[in-house]
């Protein structure tokens, strides 16, 4: 066998050449530690600044943010010595069983002939409960819902007129005609799919295995008409009212769908979110209870008492199905709105919108990726590197805005925006100047770190004019998640006309949760509400809001 030593040759290369391999294995080393650390490691970006080993305590700023945030004008409190003691820590759960849920009691008590008393043989009586509850489930069942119109005519005018009248007895309408469709199975299909991420084919297998034979063309079906019919008129009132706010943030993500045209299956379509910023978060006593069934036809509108003007604030999401990431998207949705837009450093949210619009940049994606040049640096180098000083001047950031949380921002010029003017901007300043002095190879993860900071510098320091914006565009983020937990379940869309129907359900579905209703009951109000308005452009009753309260 011929020595492999023996065939080994020496090659001799530049010092331009070597230190481009080096850079490579450098880049690839870093990629394969970010891939490793994606599939395996923790997603949470939150940083310990416990770990004392962890940092150069030679940098005089790094532990300062208690004494940069306190008043040196407050009193020291009073101090009280109190007797040391010791307790048991009791056990919590935050398990609880709904008081309002229907109790169904079952006594067990001794029969006549064993109410004898073991010793003596008297009668024994009852003198004190011992209660144990447990929850009870029961599977969903399905039940015909047959409707019975009586038709009534005049005996009299059957003998003796030359016309007989014809009354009919009320009936409401159904949420689609010609169907056996009932609004809480549409309600309930939509929720499986677009809150639990069930898709059609396994919704068909489970009723099939209750004994209904329902496929999912049918199903699939119900959810666009009903979404057109039912939900685009209470889609384009939300779209007006979150074009009258004066925030909002945006986001996108990918969807697939099969059969759009002029397209192959596996091109890459697109899925926008728009939504209302944190002023206009819920009050947390805002609890809404839904019309009972039975007065739910007769719903008509115009009640002055819950009419709400453009200029209200409530929590708003929407979903907007689109085939490409071009900006004239954004540009064409939001043309009517007026104010701040948190985005991303996508380039389509910087060209193109109207000019009364002002982007504002995420500063979670700018620490995000000091974090992950931070943890593709070899343990060793983490002292004192330059990602974790880039990573730790975004943390001080995050440190303040806490500390503004609380701070009132109903216009520009309000406490939270003085703070942000006297404590964040030089924070943020400090934090370009040593980014542009930075001397991080391009290629690397912290000089693509780098770059994104300076590139997006413009857009960043947005966020200090008006004390209503925040720090990052997560709140966007957040609300786009479901929409990609149930991606991975349903995988694509058929057509162009089922993802704009998904985008509506989606949206009615979110803006439902952020005002804390039910999304199956509150889509199985509508689906029985909207088909019986009298007056079919009044849908302000319908809004999540406006949903009244009846005994």
């Amino acid at each position: 066998m011929e020595n492999i030593a023996d065939t080994a040759e020496t090659v001799t290369i530049s010092r331009t050449e070597y230190e481009s391999l080096k850079q490579q294995i450098s880049w690839l080393i870093e990629q394969l530690k970010l891939s490793r650390r994606r599939q395996f490691g923790v997603s949470s970006e939150k940083s310990d600044y416990s770990q004392l080993n962890f940092f150069d305590s030679s940098d005089p700023n790094l532990f300062d943010e208690a004494e940069d945030n306190s008043d040196n004008s407050d009193k020291e409190p009073d101090i009280e010595e109190v007797k040391a003691y010791r307790r048991k820590k009791a056990r919590t759960s935050a398990d609880r069983l709904p008081p309002d849920l229907p109790v169904e009691i079952i006594e067990h008590q001794l029969s006549d002939d064993e109410q004898t008393c073991p010793e003596c043989g008297g009668h024994l009586h009852v003198m004190g409960h011992e209660v144990r509850e447990e929850l009870k489930l029961i599977p969903a069942k399905a039940v015909i819902i047959r409707h019975i119109r009586n038709i009534y005519a005049c005996r009299d005018c059957e003998k003796n007129a030359q016309s007989v009248p014809i009354v009919k007895a009320p009936m409401p309408e159904p949420v689609i005609k010609g169907s056996f469709a009932s609004p809480e199975a549409v309600a309930h299909i939509a929720v499986q799919k677009f809150v639990m991420g069930v898709p059609l084919y396994r919704q068909e297998q489970e009723w099939d295995r209750n004994g209904v034979k329902l496929s999912r063309q049918t199903m699939s079906n119900w959810l666009i008409k009903s979404a057109e019919d039912w939900l685009k008129p209470i889609y384009d009132r939300l779209h007006e009212f979150l074009c009258d706010g004066g925030v909002a943030h945006a986001d996108e993500t990918t969807v697939q769908v099969l059969r759009e045209p002029g397209k192959t299956a596996q091109s890459k379509s697109y899925m926008w979110l728009y939504r209302t910023s944190g002023d206009a978060e819920r009050p947390a006593d805002a609890g809404t209870a839904f019309p009972s069934a039975a007065g739910a036809e007769h719903i008509t509108g115009g009640d002055s008492e819950h009419q709400t003007g453009g200029n209200a604030k409530h929590p708003i999401v929407l979903y907007e199905y689109q085939p490409s990431r071009s900006g004239d998207h954004p540009a064409e949705f939001l043309k009517n709105f007026k104010g701040f837009l948190h985005t991303d450093g996508w380039s389509a949210y910087h060209s193109g919108l109207p000019g009364s619009i002002t982007v504002v940049g995420c500063w979670a994606h700018v620490r995000r990726k000091f974090d992950e040049a931070l943890m593709a640096t070899p343990e060793k180098d983490r002292i004192g590197s330059e990602a974790l000083h880039g990573k730790h001047l975004c943390d001080q950031l995050f440190s303040l805005e806490r500390n503004f949380s609380e701070l009132p921002a109903d216009d520009n010029f309000n406490a939270r925006y003085s703070a942000r003017i006297e404590r964040s901007k030089p924070l943020m300043d400090d934090f370009f100047a040593w980014a542009g002095k930075s001397r991080a190879l391009p290629k690397t993860l912290l000089g693509r770190a780098v770059k994104y900071a300076l590139d997006q510098r413009r857009w960043l320091e947005n966020v200090l004019l008006d004390g209503r914006l925040e720090l990052s565009n997560n709140r966007a983020e957040r609300s786009i998640k479901p929409f990609v937990i149930g991606r991975k379940n349903w995988l694509f869309n058929n057509t162009p006309k089922g993802a704009t129907a998904s985008a509506m359900i989606y949206s009615i579905i979110e803006t439902a949760k952020e005002n804390g209703l039910n999304p199956y009951e509150y889509l199985t109000y509508i689906f029985r509400a909207a088909p019986n308005l009298l007056d079919k452009n009044q849908v302000d009753d319908l809004l999540p809001w406006n949903m009244s309260r009846q005994d």
